[in-house]
């Protein structure tokens, strides 16, 4: 073994051992703890070399000395009220490196029958409600999703019963805060929305001040039959932080699953997005920016994963990149030959700022079934000069345009 494959392998294990420090919250998590323990063992820790990570610098992430985040750090319900928004003031969950923030939550308004909580806070009459879905999604095993499961001792649960609308926005909030060293925290979604059910909910992950750490978030969405989730996930870390993410949705028979998806802050982030149509009809739209300048890197890989006929699928991902930063589009989209009268459309836009500004991009469609509808592409454009004239005519000065 060469002196940087041993360095990977005992960053990879202290990894496992900074998460699995925090007791489980309840018995039936340990048992996915010890799966998931079992599945990261059969991973090595990713270099340039494999394909799914040749435009990630992931030197970034070996160079820190990762230490376990604590809880509620010196954060206080006065840091936070920027960040607040008066649509969801009194439906919000808060998460402080990874743990739950009783003090800092507001669940006053959170309609009767809706439950938003920690997992840890319910009861045992919730864990046959909720086995079905923690940890099952497809995709469990790739790596930074057995790291987080390995560890899980706590999630953000939004449970929606049968047939209940929720018009109101849920926020989901997730700060990191600074310490002496670098910390690693894992924060955990759980949402379900059951058969005929809607809601709308806002993931949000944010520093109070700068810092370095690592955070690996892993969401999980289940939308039941005719169910509708309409849920925007905002990334804004700190900028010296390394930020790898996974989202999993499944998408029942005539449900809608809606994405927004921004990622703005962090040194290094990487969002691993994947979609689930499993019935007929399902409608799938996902829209995402990046924007980063500076040194930033930022990375999308999605993959929809089409097995029933009749679905409808849109992607639309825009990429920003200023200064010597780099942003990747990796998007795949699976038809099989059972999802027959598929009509899925992805681009990707992509918008250099500067000389030194790069862009990876590579959607790709993967067709089996021959009565489809399918389109994809990407573009990539510099401003022209009319358009930084039309900027300047608004009052922009020419550095700024």
């Amino acid at each position: 073994m060469s002196q940087s494959s041993a360095k990977r392998a005992e960053f990879l294990n202290w990894l496992q051992q900074l998460a699995q420090a925090t007791p489980p919250a309840t018995s039936w998590v340990s048992s996915l703890r010890d799966r998931a323990a079992v599945q990261l063992h059969e991973h090595t820790f990713p270099t340039s070399r494999d394909e799914e990570w040749r435009f990630n610098n992931l030197s970034l992430l070996l160079a820190l000395d990762l230490v376990s985040a604590s809880g509620e750090t010196a954060v206080r319900l006065d840091d936070l009220e920027a960040f607040f928004l008066p649509e969801t003031a009194s439906r919000r969950l808060v998460f402080v490196n990874g743990k739950y923030s009783e003090n800092l939550s507001a669940l006053g308004d959170v309609p009767p029958g809706l439950t938003v909580a920690s997992l840890a806070s319910l009861d045992a009459t919730w864990t046959a409600r909720l086995q079905p879905y923690l940890a099952q999604q497809p995709g469990a095993k790739e790596l930074f999703t057995a790291l987080n499961t390995s560890g899980l001792s706590d999630a953000a649960v939004v449970f929606v019963p049968r047939n209940l609308v929720v018009a109101e926005p849920i926020r989901l909030l997730f700060v990191s805060t600074a310490g002496g060293a670098p910390t690693f925290s894992q924060p955990r979604v759980l949402v379900v929305a059951e058969a005929n059910s809607s809601i709308t909910l806002l993931e949000d992950y944010l520093a109070i001040a700068p810092a370095a750490y690592f955070v690996n978030p892993v969401t999980e969405i289940w939308v039941g039959e005719n169910a509708s989730v309409n849920h925007t996930r905002l990334q804004r870390d700190s900028q010296t932080a390394v930020h790898i993410g996974k989202t999993a949705v499944s998408v029942e028979r005539s449900a809608r699953y809606t994405g927004n998806a921004l990622s703005l802050g962090a040194a290094l982030s990487r969002h691993h997005l994947e979609v689930y149509p499993t019935g007929e009809q399902a409608e799938v739209t996902l829209n995402g920016l990046t924007m980063v300048t500076g040194d930033q890197e930022g990375d999308l890989h999605s993959a929809i994963a089409l097995s029933q006929p009749h679905c409808i699928t849109r992607q639309l991902q825009k990429c920003i990149i200023g200064d010597r930063a780099h942003a990747v589009f990796n998007g795949k989209v699976f038809v099989p030959q059972a999802a027959q009268l598929t009509d899925a459309g992805q681009l990707n836009r992509n918008l250099l700022l500067s000389p030194k500004a790069r862009i990876d991009t590579k959607p790709q469609l993967e067709i089996v079934a021959d009565n489809v509808k399918c389109t994809h592409g990407a573009t990539v454009s510099q401003l022209e000069a009319d358009e930084v004239f039309y900027l300047q005519s608004r009052g922009i000065d020419a550095a700024s345009a």
